[in-house]
């Protein structure tokens, strides 16, 4: 069950219902979006009928939802959100386009890849400093010296940070510098790791698990709504089956669904589904046509000698063909390329 609190709710409002819930021996979570408060309620639900809470001040309803993901399904909200990076909306208003290095290198290669970026349309720059990888020889990232190489950038380029944690530990040191959170596949049931970004008032991308079911991948999202976070952008970025001509298998048919299923925007992730430079521009159409929110592709100025997943990496030629297939196919489909406000 959940309570949604009225736009114009004020604190002692939420507090009051939280306090009703707690003195009928239940829990409350309160999930705080740019546009709604969320109490998510925990435990006799019969009784928090009888507590009437719809008559409480600042109280706009009071729904019973029968899905296990209760604060991120289309259930208790069937408006579609809207979740804003830094003045950048990622919404069914607009498209967004989300490019940058897979990983942050030095700040020469991360600039001329956030330049590229910008000159094919991109908003927001995505940039790993923590690389979690199969292999413990793999090159891990830069740590917070790749942190401070994007905030040079981003001071550089005006393009907002998109970049990935990968341990509870470590996420108050990168909201230092981000202006949205990563998790990547790799940590998408790391429980901890979720509630911890779920406490921060940053936007939050989740990446699909590479074995995750889409009611797994929700309920992951759940967990940081319930610590108080809605500001969550979905991202299938391909999953893994029998098949091996491609890196993964990129399940368009998620887009659909989680717009059934869920509230929460959802963009698509070309580079890593395929694996392939000459599959991005082909997957980033199925993305807009099948409905996405945006994606989010790898960029580099020398792929060859990337230290990490070059070969899906985009080229100054590919980002041509990219920022025009981005300027003209989702206006035909009633969406704007999204602009920073």
């Amino acid at each position: 069950m959940v309570v949604v609190m009225a736009s114009d709710a004020t604190q002692a409002d939420v507090e009051s219902v939280v306090a009703k819930v707690e003195e009928a021996g239940g829990s409350a979570f309160v999930s705080r979006g740019v546009e709604r408060t969320i109490v998510g309620l925990v435990g006799d639900v019969e009784r928090f009928y009888a507590l009437n809470l719809r008559a409480l001040p600042g109280v706009s309803d009071v729904v019973r939802i029968s899905v296990p993901f209760k604060l991120v399904s289309s259930e208790h909200h069937a408006q579609r959100s809207t979740v804003t990076v830094a003045g950048v909306p990622i919404g069914p208003d607009t498209f967004t386009f989300i490019a940058g290095p897979c990983a942050v290198e030095s700040y020469e290669q991360t600039l001329e890849s956030a330049q590229m970026a910008v000159a094919a349309g991109a908003t927001l720059l995505r940039g790993g400093a923590f690389k979690p990888r199969t292999s413990p020889y793999a090159f891990q990232g830069l740590g917070e010296a790749g942190l401070e190489i994007l905030q040079k950038v981003r001071e550089e380029t005006g393009l907002p940070i998109v970049t990935e944690v990968v341990d509870a530990a470590d996420v108050e040191l990168v909201a230092r510098y981000a202006d949205m959170l990563q998790v990547g596949t790799r940590n998408m049931q790391n429980f901890a790791l979720l509630q911890a970004v779920g406490t921060t008032r940053l936007p939050v991308m989740l990446k699909r698990g590479m074995s995750s079911t889409i009611e797994e991948w929700l309920m992951a999202a759940e967990y940081i709504a319930q610590r108080g976070n809605l500001d969550i952008v979905l991202c299938e970025r391909g999953i893994r089956t029998f098949e091996t001509a491609t890196r993964n298998t990129l399940d368009i048919s998620a887009v659909p669904v989680v717009h059934a299923l869920s509230h929460l925007p959802i963009i698509v992730d070309p580079s890593h589904s395929g694996g392939r430079r000459d599959l991005v521009m082909p997957l980033s159409r199925a993305a807009m046509a099948a409905g996405a929110d945006g994606i989010i592709v790898d960029v580099h100025p020398h792929p060859e000698s990337a230290l990490c997943d070059g070969p899906q990496a985009l080229v100054d030629s590919d980002l041509r063909d990219l920022a025009t297939a981005v300027r003209t196919l989702p206006p035909l489909l009633g969406r704007a390329p999204a602009v920073r406000a």
